[in-house]
């Protein structure tokens, strides 16, 4: 496995003699380690944003998010995994959902959730490259002791353990105090410390979180510039998961609905964001990310626009699965790029150790692969070309180029998962929507033997892979 070297001028030199392709401007900057802000949303569709096809027709232009595009690469085939835990432990490991996710056979909740102290998280590595790190906002990958933010790598954290559909208990007419089940509370912490509870995350609350999210994130930028330590900011955002409030400033702003009134909610505190990087001279030596865990929700009652992709989160189709994903970085990653490359969310943790000259653990199996040459412009090609497709436990199928094998369906009464009678083949270029499977043209079987070649590699990983030790 690629062994991540510790400087930027390293790094710099490796790819010369790799690739040999002039990295001028990454060598003249490799005293510098960037800063990291990594934005997140929960729940999140592909066409939401200006650069997307939403914006204005969403209600709500989103200028301050699109200029992250703008000013850097903007991908239309980034790929996560189906649903909110999978995707953040895929993250925060470099690793498939799967290979971290609690034991099937545990129980719910308890030890088996989240992810184990075995597990090295983007933040670990990041900290023992020397960066402060600060989370603010969504964890939901541990709420037991040894299993939050601040025990996988994190300096500080403020912001809730689980989801945000917890929000609705506190208001709830069937609620039973003597349930046995607490309410969920805003939390912080610093790291190794037990975290302290603070006030209940009911609805009135949950339309402010994102507004005190921000805030923290401002102040720990802040903070850690002045001490000219590199920073990793990592939001993962609670809007616009259900239920979807907007903060009592923006409530009614746009006059057309609740979600287009936190679209610009959002857009305002992600310029926020941007603008004090930009003012703290940080902005030529910060790595901005924003994107998503996964699509818009599922249910009729919430509002959320897959672009041209069918489905939405909790489905095998590409409008669960793809989501935006914009990166800037001045100077090292060119500006206005756009491309439709296949790029998956486990490729974050090794592209950025790549960037920031961090180590990646060499004991397990890591799924994801590091985009620096691709997103830095000297390729065209992204490093992967497929990727799996899961939800929870179950394979549903996998990508290929353009095409795309599906293997289970789900009932749209019951959400029982089914196995085809025989696989479903798409030509995403031809049927963005998946409406029409290739199954009876003889002209694409060929494809069959590639799509096969991705998965039967992909379980004979997973045999052989020890998984998450328990501990």
């Amino acid at each position: 496995m690629l062994r991540y070297l510790k400087s930027q001028r390293n790094i710099a030199f490796s790819l010369m003699l790799i690739l040999s392709l002039p990295l001028t401007a990454i060598a003249a900057k490799s005293t510098s380690t960037p800063n990291i802000v990594l934005v997140v949303m929960d729940n999140f569709g592909y066409g939401e944003i200006g650069v997307y096809g939403g914006g204005v027709i969403r209600g709500a232009p989103t200028p301050n998010i699109d200029s992250i595009g703008v000013e850097g690469f903007q991908l239309t085939n980034f790929n996560v995994e189906a649903e909110c835990t999978p995707s953040r432990s895929a993250l925060m490991t470099g690793r498939y959902g799967i290979r971290t996710r609690q034991n099937p056979e545990g129980p719910p909740r308890g030890i088996w959730y989240g992810l184990t102290q075995w597990e090295i998280t983007l933040a670990e590595m990041l900290s023992d490259t020397g960066y402060a790190t600060g989370m603010f906002g969504k964890w939901h990958l541990g709420d037991a002791e040894g299993r939050y933010p601040t025990d996988q790598g994190f300096d500080e954290w403020y912001g809730i353990p689980n989801s945000s559909d917890q929000a609705f208990w506190p208001d709830s007419d069937s609620f039973q105090n003597d349930a046995g089940v607490e309410f969920t509370r805003i939390m912080t912490s610093k790291r190794n410390q037990k975290p302290e509870k603070h006030e209940v995350y009911g609805r009135a609350k949950r339309a402010s979180i994102d507004r005190d999210i921000t805030d923290h994130a401002l102040d720990f930028i802040s903070r850690k510039a002045k001490t000219k330590q590199p920073f990793f900011a990592y939001l993962p955002y609670t809007q616009t998961h259900e239920p979807v409030d907007a903060h009592p400033d923006f409530k009614g702003k746009t006059g057309n609905g609740s979600f287009a009134d936190v679209l610009a909610q959002t857009d305002v505190y992600v310029g926020e964001l941007l603008a004090l990087v930009d003012d703290l001279g940080l902005k030529d030596n910060t790595i901005f990310i924003f994107t998503s865990d996964n699509g818009r929700e599922g249910i009729k009652r919430s509002f959320g626009f897959t672009g041209p992709w069918r489905g939405t989160m909790f489905s095998p189709y590409e409008g669960s699965l793809r989501v935006p994903f914009l990166i800037r970085y001045p100077g090292i990653i060119p500006a206005g790029k756009v491309s439709n490359e296949i790029v998956h969310l486990i490729d974050i943790f090794p592209t950025l150790a790549e960037f920031v000259g961090g180590e990646i653990p060499e004991d397990r199996v890591l799924d994801g692969v590091e985009q620096t040459h691709f997103l830095m412009g000297h390729t065209e090609k992204s490093a992967r070309e497929s990727v799996v497709i899961y939800i929870g436990n179950e394979l549903f199928g996998v990508k290929w180029r353009n095409w795309k094998m599906l293997l289970k369906e789900i009932d749209k009464k019951s959400y029982a998962i089914q196995n085809m009678a025989y696989p479903s083949f798409y030509n995403l270029i031809v049927d963005p929507k998946e409406e029409e499977p290739e199954k009876f043209y003889l002209d694409d079987t060929w494809v069959e033997t590639p799509l096969y070649k991705v998965m039967e590699e992909h379980l004979l990983s997973i045999e052989k892979d020890i998984g998450s030790p328990v501990d």
